[in-house]
């Protein structure tokens, strides 16, 4: 741990809404084997970093001010000499947790998760695990799976008119194609959603909400 305090892990939280830093200080001043300082912006955060040296773990809230998005994360990460750096949000979208876990955040806080489980997260992220909620996960999941996906527009019109029940040869005519091209988009849509046929097809892309 830092400055050879080997018993104690040393957590800076930083978050702009007082209530949700003054019932972690609460809750975490009962457990022995962390030390948690707060701060209500990155700036201060920051200032923190450069005054006390790293941090074991740091967790930044994604909406306060000094953040910018996910530059203010990278900013953290930077500063705190490549020990762990995590965020604490509420209800992030795919893509923000995609990016913020593709830039080497140490994982996601929900403010919304129970409190009863945060100082083991705290200890995993510390310890070099990257912490995500099953929630989170499944929403990351999706949207790597939508990426992987990447249907052209005129496979996703094909997609659409797919999913209506139309066969190809209606396809071909409300999309100005002729029937083997369509043949072609309908094969590239099975291969790129991992199914073997049309029906499949339509049901996994609804699963995955590309329809």
């Amino acid at each position: 741990m830092t400055n050879g305090q080997s018993d104690q892990l040393r957590v800076l939280i930083a978050d702009d809404h007082a209530m949700i830093l003054e019932m972690l200080d609460m809750y975490l001043a009962a457990v022995p084997d962390i030390t948690l300082k707060t701060v209500p912006n990155l700036p201060a955060a920051l200032d923190a970093i450069a005054a006390e040296g790293p941090f074991d773990l740091i967790l930044v809230d994604l909406d306060m001010p000094g953040m910018d998005g996910l530059s203010g994360l990278r900013k953290a990460i930077e500063q705190n000499a490549g020990q762990p750096v995590g965020i604490l949000t509420s209800n992030p979208s795919a893509q923000v947790v995609e990016e913020a876990m593709t830039l080497g955040a140490a994982g996601i806080v929900l403010k919304t998760a129970p409190l009863k489980n945060l100082a083991n997260e705290l200890r995993f992220m510390a310890g070099g695990g990257r912490y995500l909620s099953m929630e989170l996960i499944d929403l990351r999941k999706k949207h790597q799976e939508s990426a992987q996906t990447a249907l052209s527009k005129r496979e996703a019109e094909v997609l659409t008119l797919l999913a209506e029940g139309m066969p190809n040869r209606e396809i071909g005519a409300a999309l100005n194609l002729a029937e083997p091209t369509v043949k072609m988009h309908v094969k590239s849509i099975c291969t790129k959603l991992g199914v073997n046929n049309r029906t499949q097809a339509v049901i996994t892309a609804r699963d995955r909400e590309l329809i």
